[in-house]
């Protein structure tokens, strides 16, 4: 089992920049693929940048790209999303996630364990 508890999320104006925190207990966090995923009202849950748990790869969604930036501190056990250039598309409730696997996934399905969300407001 992994525990993992978002925080970092809050109100922000429009071109500002945010960073999310998930610090994970339970078993190797380095031995995990981890994701960061958001859902806003009425739309599905989306990836918005994951991390392999082996060298450290990383993928983003293209509507973050060149804005976000995933990284991870595996003594620390902790994920990270730094944000910036915030536009109110942003806005949603954002949760990390984790995968057991060789490979990273790319849809909610393919995680396992999940946080329980921290809320992201861009104000226009």
């Amino acid at each position: 089992q992994v525990q993992l508890v978002e925080s970092g999320g809050g109100l922000v104006q429009t071109g500002g920049s945010l960073r999310l925190s998930c610090v994970a207990s339970g078993r190797t966090f380095s031995r995990y693929n981890m994701g960061w995923f958001r859902q806003a009202p009425g739309k599905e849950r989306e990836l918005v940048a994951g991390i392999k748990w082996s060298l450290g790869s990383t993928r983003y969604a293209d509507s973050v790209k060149d804005r976000f930036t995933i990284s991870r501190d595996n003594a620390k056990n902790t994920l990270y999303l730094q944000m910036t250039s915030l536009i109110p598309e942003d806005t949603a409730v954002y949760y990390c996630a984790a995968n057991f696997g060789l490979v990273l996934p790319t849809t909610a399905s393919g995680y396992d364990y999940w946080g329980q969300g921290t809320q992201v407001t861009v104000s226009s």
